[in-house]
């Protein structure tokens, strides 16, 4: 887009006609141009005698017309449209006790499953601050907190059961992710945990790590995985195989709910891997972060440029002239 500083400037146009009134004027006069002799010949070339006529008025008038554009100075007004997106900070918190290599979730066991859907859930927010805890009777930060997604997946891909002491640290897991969260800017901070038990390890309870985290108004998704009842558990590895034992497994899906409920979350339930799946999908809807516009213009004058062509166009007239309009006037 153009912008011009004077409203009225189309009227200064009106003086590119003085060049072709000039020529329209002198059209009259018995002219003879040479040195093509053939051309005297009767009317042979006439149609081409009167462009190459015309031609220096109309390049005269079109150099004259950009010598007008010039003196009102035209801008080239380029505008760009960004999109920035507040993102959400996210910490999530992830159980690698030993009951989640319960293999209720086969052909995979708990705990592959849930890193397979972690990993595509951070891949899924592009403009999050994400961090993560695994926790088992210990809570240990893994990533404190980045925008690198790629360094959130590598580390969730090395997590296995038995890297902590044994145990299920539910108010340890939600206190450490949440201390991490307490200091960042974003409105919206969030911790995903994802557990298979019930708290039986640390020393935070559940309860006060919640209220903590209400106060800071961190929002709390929980999400429990797996059946209750008795599952296959790997209990020994021998030269065969692993032996295996149905240990009893039982998710406390009433604290995790309240858990949630005090900090405006939601708690989920999966069963099955499908199940984890729209869970995550779930999540991830709930979460979405504003997108702003940002509108930036970009000003760029253009009499360099015009100049430049009004020069070039004179001096085409003036070689047209010297070569194949000179006149012999009788």
């Amino acid at each position: 887009m153009s912008e011009f500083a004077l409203p009225g400037w189309p009227f200064l146009l009106l003086l590119v006609l003085l060049p072709l009134g000039w020529a329209l004027m002198g059209s009259g006069r018995i002219r003879l141009p040479y040195p093509d002799i053939a051309r005297l010949a009767g009317s042979r070339g006439r149609g081409r005698r009167r462009f190459w006529w015309w031609l220096p008025a109309a390049l005269r008038s079109l150099a004259l017309a950009l010598v007008i554009i010039t003196l009102v100075n035209p801008v080239r007004v380029w505008e760009r449209v960004e999109s920035e997106r507040e993102g959400v900070a996210i910490m999530l918190a992830v159980d690698i006790s030993s009951s989640m290599l319960a293999e209720d979730f086969r052909p995979d066991n708990r705990i592959e499953v849930a890193k397979r859907e972690v990993i595509r859930f951070v891949e899924g927010r592009e403009s999050d601050w994400i961090g993560l805890v695994a926790f088992a009777g210990e809570a240990l930060t893994m990533v404190p907190g980045t925008l690198d997604h790629a360094v959130v997946e590598s580390a969730v891909e090395r997590l296995e059961a038995g890297q902590l002491r044994d145990g299920t640290a539910i108010g340890v897991a939600l206190a450490t992710a949440a201390n991490r969260l307490r200091d960042l800017e974003p409105e919206s901070r969030i911790v995903v945990l994802l557990t298979d038990g019930d708290n039986n390890s640390g020393g935070i309870s559940p309860e006060e790590a919640t209220a903590a985290a209400a106060s800071l108004g961190i929002r709390v998704y929980t999400i429990g995985v797996g059946r209750d009842g008795v599952a296959p558990v790997p209990v020994a590895r021998t030269a065969f195989g692993y032996q295996y034992a149905n240990i009893r497994v039982h998710v406390n899906d009433e604290l995790l709910d309240r858990m949630a409920t005090q900090t405006g979350g939601l708690y989920f339930r999966a069963t099955d891997p499908e199940g984890l799946t729209r869970i995550y999908e779930r999540i991830n809807e709930l979460e979405t972060t504003p997108i702003k516009e940002v509108r930036t213009e970009e000003r760029v004058g253009m009499r360099r440029e015009l100049l430049i062509a009004a020069l070039a166009l004179v001096m085409l007239e003036l070689l047209v002239a010297a070569t194949r309009s000179r006149r012999v006037w009788v």
